[in-house]
């Protein structure tokens, strides 16, 4: 996981914090807090509002209700350039799905499998009927389709590093 050293963080006694997941195309973390300037319009022209004003009033996702399609609007409106196409994957994030999870605790769910459109989650058969869930790092795009479809709350988004 990506960590940050800021001052806002070791003022309220936070040596370190988990860098947010920003909207799709971003540049590096250093780099986009240098360019991004804060004006809203990835925020407002989000066709499914994924991405919010966040700490220091900089954009970053939130997949409580819905997750990024990838339609590109963002990186059109973003002046700037903070957004920019052309990187190997949108995001630098995979869903990580922890032991809150249903599947995990014998309870028959398999919604954020269906949610993923890539199928990047899936359920193995065990004996004794149960089924866990199986996350495909490697597929998974960061898209957070599976975080707001979760019963549980059990999935989050998180850095890949």
């Amino acid at each position: 996981m990506a960590l940050s050293i800021t001052k806002r963080n070791l003022i309220f006694g936070k040596e370190f914090a988990s860098l947010p997941v920003r909207p799709p195309w971003a540049i590096n973390e250093p780099e986009f807090v240098d360019t991004c300037t804060r004006c809203g319009e990835c925020v407002k022209q989000c066709p499914v509002n994924v991405i919010r004003i966040a700490d220091a009033s900089f954009p970053e996702m939130n997949f409580s209700t819905s997750g990024c399609d990838f339609c590109e609007v963002c990186v059109a409106v973003c002046i700037p350039g903070a957004l920019k196409l052309g990187q190997v994957a949108p995001f630098d994030s995979i869903a990580v799905i922890n032991n809150e999870c249903f599947s995990e605790r014998g309870v028959i769910c398999r919604s954020c499998g269906e949610a993923c459109e890539i199928q990047a989650i899936h359920f193995k058969q065990v004996v004794g009927g149960v089924t866990h869930v199986v996350m495909n790092t490697d597929s998974c795009n960061g898209c957070g389709e599976c975080v707001s479809i979760c019963p549980a709350n059990a999935i989050t988004i998180k850095h890949r590093h």
